[in-house]
C-alpha cells in the first residue's frame, strides 16, 4: 500500500483527508479529517519514532539497536521533537497574522473566520 501523501504534489500545501474506506465491508466515510502530525515526518524519522516506542522509550536501548552513541540518539530525538513543535509554532504564527489583519482592516471578520477554520482543519 502506498504511503499517504501529506503535501500537494503541485503546490506543496498540506492536504486534507476527505474519504476513508473500510477494507472489510467497503463502508465509506466522507468529511474533512485531521491529518496526524506524525505523518509530516519523513519515512526515516517515522521509522526512528516506531523503533523508539518499540524500545519502550529507552534511549539506551535505541543506541544498542542502532549501534549508535547515546548522544547521537538523543540529538536525533531532539530534532524530531523540534520538527513536531515547529509545525505548531508555524500554525500559531499564521493564526496571529490573521487576527492582526482584522485589527488593521486588511481582513473582514467573516474572511478571518474562514481562514481560521481552514487553519484548524490543516492541523
Amino acid at each position: 500500500m502506498a504511503k499517504l501523501p501529506t503535501k500537494c504534489p503541485s503546490c506543496k500545501t498540506s492536504v486534507n483527508v476527505t474519504r476513508l474506506t473500510c477494507p472489510a465491508c467497503a463502508t465509506n466515510l466522507e468529511g474533512v479529517f485531521q491529518m496526524p502530525k506524525l505523518l509530516n515526518l519523513s519515512e526515516d524519522e517515522l521509522r526512528f519514532v516506531t523503533e523508539f516506542v518499540t524500545a519502550s522509550g529507552s534511549l539506551k536501548e535505541m543506541a544498542k539497536l542502532r549501534n549508535q552513541s547515546y548522544p547521537t540518539i538523543r540529538n536525533r530525538l531532539n530534532d524530531i521533537i523540534e520538527k513536531l513543535r515547529q509545525g505548531e509554532a508555524d500554525q500559531e504564527t499564521r493564526q496571529m497574522e490573521i487576527l492582526d489583519a482584522i485589527s488593521t482592516g486588511k481582513l473582514s471578520v467573516q474572511e478571518a473566520i474562514q481562514r481560521l477554520r481552514k487553519e484548524s482543519s490543516d492541523e
